[in-house]
């Protein structure tokens, strides 16, 4: 029941990340929200499986935190990578107008 509280939230931290930092017009709208729960997923069985127990504080501390701090670090790639991308595919399509 623990892992559904902690995939829902990650999905509120994805959806906040989404809309507090630019460039939210660059991909979709539920990339990073899927990738919240994704981390989210994967860090609190991760930590489960280590032995932590549901009812700690520091698993929900660590696994929330790495949700937050994994789904920036997406956003920054996606939306760089969407920038520089564009950037190329104007520059290849205005070549030879003058």
């Amino acid at each position: 029941m623990e892992l559904l509280f902690v995939l829902v939230i990650a999905a509120a931290i994805g959806g906040l990340v989404r809309y507090a930092l630019p460039g939210r017009g660059t991909y979709g709208l539920f990339l990073l929200p899927a990738v919240a729960v994704v981390i989210a997923a994967i860090v609190w069985e991760g930590l489960t499986w280590l032995g932590w127990k549901y009812d700690g504080g520091w698993i929900w501390v660590v696994a929330l935190g790495a949700t937050l701090v994994g789904t920036v670090v997406v956003w920054l790639a996606v939306w760089r990578g969407r920038v520089r991308g564009d950037g190329n595919l104007l520059h290849e399509l205005s070549k030879g107008r003058a």
